[in-house]
């Protein structure tokens, strides 16, 4: 038989093979774009899905996955489910999708408004506010009185707050070192400290992020208290 003959036949019949099939569009690592609800803008900071060719998903927000289940295709409705086995059951059913090139659109009716989720393809996870102030943070500024640091001037150089990936933060200033936990909102970039102790209360701050720097304004006080920290990789002697 001739070689290009037979090659020919080999892949035709392992195209009919069950393992072979088209891989679906779907497939791959997807990042929320935006989620609108009725007339109102819900997104989550950092939304994601994975969607495995074997029909499991993962998803989470930034680094972190928080779960995991299945999904299926109807290739005729384009109805999309999804299943998380670690979570709460879906009222809303399946969602109608489109795919146009790297964007997805998923829509559906939830309590009789209208839902549309715009995903595009990633080749990463995306960040969080949390994800990025994580790690060592160094006082260059501040401004305003508050519980932690004292305003420039007093030896700032030495004062730093260290974001742990376990929620917990560890500050230290001339006013003293401070344990406690902190969170970070879901949608907003926005910081709550949270003090171990009945010395001091709970404040919320909002980030704004440089390239190595953030700073940090807070926001339960009528007067103007900020203070810029830069990233650091070693703590301050």
């Amino acid at each position: 038989m001739n070689k290009t003959v037979f090659f020919v036949i080999v892949l035709m019949v392992a195209a009919t093979l069950p393992g072979c099939k088209e891989k679906s569009p779907i497939e791959g690592l997807w990042v929320v774009q935006q989620v609108k609800a009725g007339g109102q803008e819900m997104t989550p900071n950092a939304r994601w899905m994975r969607f495995n060719a074997d029909g499991t998903q993962q998803s989470g927000n930034g680094w972190f996955q928080h779960s995991v289940g299945t999904w299926s295709l109807n290739d005729n409705t384009q109805e999309l489910t999804v299943i998380n086995t670690n979570g709460l059951t879906d009222p809303g059913g399946p969602f109608t999708i489109s795919i146009e090139k790297d964007v997805m659109t998923w829509n559906r009716s939830e309590e009789g408004e209208k839902v549309i989720v715009t995903l595009k393809r990633s080749d990463e996870l995306p960040q969080t506010y949390g994800d990025k102030i994580l790690g060592l943070w160094q006082l260059e500024k501040a401004t305003g009185n508050c519980n932690y640091f004292a305003p420039t001037g007093n030896s700032p150089s030495t004062a730093y707050i260290l974001f742990r990936w376990d929620k917990r933060f560890v500050l230290q200033s001339e006013k003293g070192r401070i344990n406690g936990v902190y969170n970070v909102h879901g949608h907003k970039p926005e910081v709550e400290l949270i003090p171990y102790g009945d010395n001091l209360n709970r404040d919320f701050w909002q980030i704004d992020f440089e390239e190595n720097a953030i700073t940090l304004t807070l926001l339960n006080s009528e007067d103007s208290v900020s203070r810029k920290f830069v990233r650091i990789h070693e703590f301050p002697e």
